[in-house]
Parts: C-alpha cells; structure tokens; sequence
C-alpha cells in the first residue's frame, strides 16, 4: 500500500523519475514552456515551484541546492573559447543562471503560484495520453505585459460594458 506517498511513480525507477523531473524543469527554464503529458507536468511543476523559491534569495548555498537537484555541472567546455562565446552560452543555455538572474527576481514579489498547467484538448496520437502545457505565470510580473494590445482591448471592452450597465 502506498498510503500518504506524494510523488507519481511514472512508470519509472527513483533515479530515473528523479533524472527526468530534472530534465523537464531545466526545459522549463531555458524554453519557458514545455508540452509533456499531463501526469508529468503535475509531477515537474512542484519542483519548478521549489527551484523559484531557491532563486529568489540568490544565495550561493541555493545555487548549489538548485543545481543537485537538476542534476546540473557547469560546462567547462567554453572556457577555451572566446568571450563572446562564454555569453552567449551563459545566457541562452546555462539553467542556473537563467534561473537565478532572470525568473528569480522576475517573481521575486510573487509568494507562491509561479507555474500554470493547461490542459490541451488533443490527446497524444499513437497513445492518447493527455497533453498539457506546464509554463511560468506571468501576468502581473512587469507592466510591459500590461500594455500589449489584447490586455489594452479586453480592458476597452470591460470599461464600455460597465457604462452600458449603469446607463
């Protein structure tokens, strides 16, 4: 019996489920959004929760929790090549740094709640399995998402039913 055991098993051994939770949420954070099946979206998203909360406080100690837990080495690979090479690697591929200099003080004001899982109507072809987008919630961050131009016509619309209901 597997009474008051939280995690999914995933039809996988521990290191296994353990290698791709990390996986999905170093995708996570490179790509900010992933399509995987339902049950390990509701399984990589508590750990996505948790990597956040450590990368909010930006300290070293939780730079080094983060990166055992995703399994995550520095490459050393780019320390022969040029500057700009080390950069854009370190921008566009290395996981800690994204995590702790770009979404940790993206939500640093924000206690909780930094993943949405949306289920996708289209269920897998070949073994009908659920699909679902697991992705960082972002209204409310920055006021640049504030004012593109569907958040500017849904509050037009908002404002011209309130004068209509009073008038």
């Amino acid at each position: 019996m597997r009474h008051r055991v939280r995690n999914a098993k995933l039809g996988r051994n521990p290191a296994h489920r353990n290698a791709l939770i990390a996986n999905l949420v170093k995708s996570l954070i490179k790509h900010k959004r992933i399509t995987t099946t339902l049950s390990k979206a509701k399984a990589a998203a508590p750990v996505a929760e948790k990597m956040i909360t450590l990368a909010k406080s930006g300290k070293l100690h939780d730079r080094r929790l983060a990166s055992a837990r995703l399994q995550y080495q520095s490459r050393s690979a780019y320390d022969h090549k040029s500057k700009k090479h080390r950069e854009a690697y370190r921008k566009y591929y290395d996981v800690i740094h994204i995590l702790f200099d770009e979404l940790g003080p993206q939500f640093k004001d924000r206690n909780g709640g930094y993943t949405r899982i949306v289920r996708l109507a289209d269920k897998r072809r070949g073994d009908a399995g659920e699909q679902a987008i697991l992705m960082w919630v972002t209204e409310g961050l920055d006021s640049s998402s504030a004012t593109t131009p569907a958040a500017a016509d849904n509050s037009s619309a908002e404002s011209g039913q309130q004068d209509d209901g009073q008038g």
